[in-house]
């Protein structure tokens, strides 16, 4: 700064009153401020004036990956309600790992974000504690958390998931079978396990048929080789619910390859509502979930929240439903 400042033939605390939204500075002191600027390449450091003001112009992201559609959707959402709001926002990816989305949250942190947003509702014992100590607002998504650290905009996985059985068993489908990953690691996926096993208990269907397959998130290979083992577990299967629309995919793919018809054979049912559902042939039954809404609920409740502390009148903790839809398509 003392060096724009040489530069321009002023004060270090005139350069700081140009560079700062509001400073009152002639217009041609200006001019030759933002000339020196430009020709010295500097960036004002705001950590001063953050340490003062306790704003630091950005939000923090957590979601556990840009190569889902429905996460990137959520990204998407968060973007656009912060757009044109005086914060950037600074997102990280937690690859469905706890640990690491420990580690994302303390580094974030560190940098003094005004607000966060997390995905999940399951958090490490470390992590729920930096959240609670930060003393900013938080949200969390895409679950409804039994003991919420803040605000939450989600939904229950386990009850669409319930939905989605029922809604087959409606259709005739008596032997449904679940296919996921081999771990928790994907904590929304085991919810929805759990909403199959509730949901087949309720129904009073013989017994549950899981296949646990592969790492969490599982891929649309994986899905494929699931259902033949499904299949050669429980030969009476007449419907899968699974995980989601990618490994649903990859599932009716493989019943194209082995002459298995579907559903003839077999119903297959997806999660999340993903192009490829839409585009598969025959297109796959699913529950949709508006990823986009989520972010774009998620910002708006941590942006008032953040303008609540600011004015010193915090809003109270916000828990917003959102809703999901089973569609039926083609696959069932």
């Amino acid at each position: 700064m003392a060096d724009v400042a040489e530069r321009a033939g002023v004060s270090t605390m005139t350069v700081s009153r140009a560079l700062r939204k509001g400073g009152s500075i002639a217009a041609e002191t200006q001019r030759r401020i933002i000339a020196a600027v430009d020709e010295l390449g500097y960036v004002l450091d705001q950590t001063a004036g953050t340490l003062s003001s306790k704003r630091s112009g950005f939000i923090a992201a957590l979601i556990p990956s840009i190569n889902n559609s429905n996460f990137s959707d959520t990204a998407r959402g968060v973007t656009e309600a912060v757009e044109g709001r005086d914060l950037q926002l600074l997102l990280g990816y937690t690859d469905y790992l706890v640990q690491k989305e420990e580690r994302l949250v303390e580094s974030m942190l560190r940098r003094r974000p005004e607000g966060i947003i997390v995905t999940g509702g399951r958090h490490t014992e470390r992590t729920r504690r930096l959240l609670l100590d930060a003393d900013i607002p938080v949200v969390e998504t895409w679950d409804i958390p039994a003991d919420p650290v803040g605000h939450v905009v989600g939904f229950s996985n386990a009850d669409a998931a319930g939905k989605l059985v029922h809604d087959l068993h409606a259709r005739g489908y008596r032997n449904i079978g679940f296919i996921g990953g081999s771990s928790n690691r994907d904590t929304r996926g085991a919810d929805r396990r759990l909403g199959y096993t509730r949901a087949i208990a309720e129904l009073g269907l013989p017994r549950s048929r899981v296949i646990s397959f592969g790492k969490p998130p599982i891929s649309m290979e994986q899905g494929g080789q699931a259902i033949v083992h499904l299949i050669s577990q429980w030969p009476d299967v007449d419907a899968a619910v699974c995980v989601s629309d990618l490994s649903a995919f990859g599932a009716v793919m493989e019943c194209h390859r082995r002459g298995w018809s579907v559903p003839g054979r077999i119903g297959i049912a997806g999660f999340g509502d993903f192009e490829v559902s839409r585009c598969c042939h025959p297109r796959i039954t699913t529950v949709s979930i508006d990823g986009f809404g989520i972010g774009h609920a998620a910002a708006e409740l941590l942006l008032r929240a953040i303008e609540g502390r600011r004015r010193q009148t915090p809003i109270a903790p916000e828990v917003m439903l959102v809703p999901f839809h089973v569609i039926q398509r083609e696959s069932t």
